[in-house]
């Protein structure tokens, strides 16, 4: 084994496979060139950082089947900017297929193998960054967490670095320090591998993957400057700039009008210089903050919070609707031929089998999703990232 140190990372080698291994993540400046592929580690890091120094976010989808793995990278290589895949343990689950009982979590982490896998061996072929990601878990999943820790420690043996990029902890409807101090153990286990934690503090309002929250408390869906400060505090020791915060700031899972979600950014910012007077961090934006609940907000809403440091936005709602009025589309437009196997207005014995072969009809549900993505991608500020 050997080993050479700069001043921010160290490249060892592991069964003949080159591993960076991140000695202080938050770089003062990102590469000219981002690695394209699945990215992770330093990699991963120089590609938030990237978003932050040229002031855009990264969507990150919810991914329950491999149609909408599909529509991500496309949409991602067609904007030209780095994509996060993700998946929640209900998505895992129905990627792993219903009928498997999902006992211990089992499947759930199957699912979200079997789908990390995959984007694995396509995601370079699209020639952009991706992060593999997955979302919200709440305390009685942390089965769930672990198994999936497993999965990348065992990865990790293998190939010198994780299967996934990132997980996210959800643990805002604990205590603060009962949070604090699960993110920290599993923080310490993830940093040995690589791999990336995103935490949540506050509670984001609405409904998501089963997880209700809309009757939560008005306060409580509004982070506290000294509350985030108390994330880096506890955080920052064990993984220099190693971990996200998903901070409340109003934001709502679920579909709503414009307007009608009272989103407050500024807490964003307020949280910047908070950490930045505390620490004397040479940087205005010393936290990677992540956007959770963007329905319903405005493109002004949005590009505010990504102004202050948001590097990633989740998209779950939207892209479950594009998914779906992709195939109602294609029924509408095509209804006449899918009504029997046999027989439509050209003619009684025509067959209808490439009008209801599922490779149509996903299609035009894909196509759907990569438009909506591509409006993610605008809002975001996003379009041609890589080229940047």
């Amino acid at each position: 084994t050997t080993t050479t140190t700069t001043t921010t990372t160290r490249r060892t080698t592991t069964r003949g496979r080159a591993s960076r291994c991140v000695t202080r993540a938050s770089a003062t400046t990102a590469p000219a060139t981002l690695k394209r592929g699945v990215v992770t580690g330093q990699d991963m890091i120089d590609v938030l950082n990237h978003a932050r120094e040229h002031g855009y976010a990264i969507p990150a989808v919810n991914c329950t089947m491999s149609p909408v793995i599909n529509a991500c990278l496309e949409a991602a290589k067609k904007a030209n900017a780095p994509m996060i895949v993700q998946f929640s343990n209900g998505g895992g689950h129905f990627m792993a297929g219903k009928g498997l009982d999902n006992k211990d979590q089992q499947a759930a982490v199957r699912g979200c193998v079997a789908g990390a896998l995959m984007v694995r061996e396509l995601a370079d072929a699209y020639g952009v960054p991706v992060i593999l990601h997955t979302d919200h878990c709440a305390k009685n999943l942390l089965p769930w967490f672990d198994g999936l820790l497993e999965a990348n420690e065992k990865y990790f043996a293998q190939h010198g670095e994780p299967l996934f990029s990132s997980h996210m902890l959800d643990l805002s409807e604990e205590p603060i320090e009962e949070n604090l101090e699960i993110c920290k153990e599993y923080l310490t286990r993830m940093k040995k591998i690589n791999c990336f934690l995103e935490m949540e503090i506050g509670i984001t309002g609405g409904e998501e993957d089963g997880v209700d929250n809309s009757d939560v408390a008005p306060e409580d869906l509004y982070s506290k400057p000294e509350e985030i400060y108390q994330v880096y505090e506890a955080l920052q020791p064990i993984a220099p700039d190693f971990y996200s915060i998903a901070a409340a700031f109003g934001n709502v899972h679920g579909v709503y009008s414009p307007g009608n979600v009272k989103l407050t950014p500024k807490i964003l910012k307020n949280a910047q210089a908070y950490v930045k007077d505390k620490t004397g961090s040479a940087s205005d934006k010393p936290i990677y903050f992540v956007f959770h609940g963007g329905s319903g907000s405005s493109p002004e809403e949005i590009a505010e919070a990504v102004s202050y440091g948001v590097i990633k936005m989740n998209i779950d709602t939207d892209t479950q609707w594009s998914f779906w009025e992709g195939t109602r589309a294609y029924e509408a437009k095509n209804h006449a031929y899918l009504q029997g196997q046999i027989g439509n207005p050209e003619g009684e014995q025509k067959p209808n089998k490439k009008y209801y072969d599922p490779r149509a009809w996903v299609r035009a549900s894909e196509q759907a999703t990569v438009d909506r993505l591509l409006g993610a991608y605008k809002d975001l500020g996003a379009i041609g990232a890589c080229a940047k």
